[in-house]
């Protein structure tokens, strides 16, 4: 069961990593742009690493502390969520 969760989340990342990098490209050609709240969209799942990594590493969004203030909050309920996940787990183990 964990290892299906991780490669779920890992692909959930990937996606969300790859849904910014096309955004970005849409920018740098002038053409249709995704809409932030499908960026925002993406990264809900449980795949704020993958939009972080697209925001630090693309440099996307990056001049948005709009954008930023909102994919930290989605950082941090998915925080929350995963520890509420795995906290029973945690205390059958001590």
């Amino acid at each position: 069961m964990l290892k299906a969760a991780i490669i779920l989340a890992a692909l959930l990342n990937l996606l969300c990593f790859c849904l910014f990098a096309l955004d970005k490209r849409r920018a740098r050609r002038g053409q249709r742009r995704i809409s932030e709240k499908t960026l925002h969209l993406a990264t809900l799942p449980g795949a704020a690493l993958g939009a972080w990594a697209a925001i630090l590493l693309l440099h996307h969004k990056n001049r948005k502390p709009a954008f930023w203030g909102v994919t930290l909050l989605l950082t941090l309920v998915q925080g929350a969520g995963f520890y509420a996940a795995a906290l029973p787990h945690l205390r059958a183990q001590g």
